[in-house]
C-alpha cells in the first residue's frame, strides 16, 4: 500500500482541538485519502463530553467537505477504544444536552462519507454504540464490547438502543443493553458486531487495506450507499424522548443518581432500597391522605 504519512490537519477551527486528534493522509497511487478523528484522553478511557462531540463535529464537517476525502476513521489513543460517557458529567445532569444536541453516534448518520471504527481493547457504552453505528467496525483480538447503561443509571435512548437489533437481533440487543454483559471479540464476529478480527499489531494496518479497497470504488456510488443503508437509522430518529418522557429529570431523582455515585465511590449500587423507600413513602403517604379523606367524610 501507497500511503503519505498521517499530517495533523490544521485551519480555521481545526488546530485548537484538546480531546481529539485530526489527521489525513493520502494514498499515493489511487489518489483519494482518509481522515481520522482519535479520541485523545486515554488517562480517562477516552470518556465523551459534549466537550468531545463539539471536537468531533468540526473534524466530521471538514472531512466531509473536503473532496479529495473517501472514507473517515474513527480512532482512539491509548489501550482503549474507551468507556462510555464521563459519569462525573452525567452525574450533573448534562447527558441531556449530550443528546439533544447532536451525540457522537449521530455523526455517524449525518455524514456523507463511509466511516470505520478502529477498536482496541475496552469499547463500552457509549463507544460501543459509536462503533456498531459506524458502516464498518475492525476490532484488535483484545477487544471488549458491551453497554453500562443501567448499572451506572444512565437510562440511554435514541435511534441507536433499537437500531442495534439489526446489527445482532432483537435479542441478542435486548441482551448486550439490558444485562449489561461484555463480549469478547471473537464472541463480537461472531454476533456480527464487528466486521473482522486481527492482531492489535496489525489493527491500523487491515484498516488502511479497507480504506483502500474503498478508494479504488466511485466515491460518489459509496456515498449514495451509505446514505440508503443510513435510512434504516432514519425510521427511529424520534425515539430519543422515551426516557425523558418517561422519567423527566432523571439525573435529579435518587435512583438516577445512585448508579453514578456507585461507580464514582467503587461500590455496588443499591437501587431496590431506593425503590423501598419509595414504596414505604407512597403508602405513608396514601394513609395520609385516606385519613384526611374520612375526616372530610365525617
Amino acid at each position: 500500500m501507497a500511503w503519505t504519512e498521517w499530517n495533523t490537519v490544521d485551519g480555521d477551527g481545526l488546530d485548537n482541538f484538546e480531546l481529539i486528534a485530526y489527521e489525513k493522509k493520502m494514498h499515493t497511487e489511487l489518489g483519494g485519502g482518509i481522515a481520522r478523528v482519535s479520541l485523545n484522553t486515554p488517562e480517562k478511557m477516552n470518556t465523551l463530553t459534549t466537550d468531545t462531540v463539539d471536537e468531533m463535529f468540526r473534524a466530521f464537517y471538514d472531512a466531509n467537505h473536503d473532496p479529495m476525502i473517501g472514507v473517515i476513521v474513527i480512532a482512539a489513543r491509548g489501550k482503549h477504544f474507551g468507556a462510555g460517557g464521563d459519569v462525573d458529567w452525567e452525574r450533573w445532569g448534562l447527558r441531556e444536552a449530550f443528546y439533544n444536541r447532536y451525540p457522537h453516534n449521530r455523526l455517524m448518520r449525518m455524514s456523507r462519507k463511509p466511516i470505520i471504527a478502529q477498536v482496541q481493547g475496552y469499547c463500552i457504552a457509549g463507544h460501543n454504540h459509536m462503533a456498531y453505528c459506524c458502516d464498518f467496525t475492525i476490532a484488535a483480538d483484545n477487544a471488549i464490547f458491551g453497554q453500562a447503561g443501567p448499572k451506572v443509571s444512565s437510562p440511554a435512548d435514541g435511534f441507536f438502543v433499537p437500531y442495534l437489533t439489526k446489527v445482532v437481533g432483537a435479542k441478542k440487543a435486548r441482551e448486550m443493553w439490558m444485562l449489561c454483559r461484555k463480549y469478547p471479540a471473537a464472541e463480537a464476529l461472531q454476533m456480527g458486531l464487528v466486521n473482522t478480527v486481527v492482531a492489535p499489531e496489525d489493527l491500523e494496518a487491515e484498516v488502511d487495506q479497507w480504506c483502500e479497497e474503498m478508494l479504488a470504488k466511485s466515491p460518489g456510488c459509496l456515498e449514495v450507499l451509505k446514505a440508503s443503508f443510513d435510512q434504516e437509522m432514519d425510521g427511529y430518529k424520534e425515539s430519543c424522548v422515551t426516557s425523558a418522557s418517561m422519567y423527566p429529570g432523571w439525573f435529579d431523582m435518587p435512583e438516577g443518581k445512585e448508579g453514578g455515585e456507585a461507580f464514582v465511590n467503587k461500590r455496588p449500587p443499591n437501587f431496590w432500597a431506593i425503590r423501598k423507600r419509595e414504596a414505604e413513602m407512597r403508602e405513608q403517604l396514601l394513609a395520609e391522605y385516606d385519613a384526611e379523606l374520612e375526616k372530610t367524610r365525617e
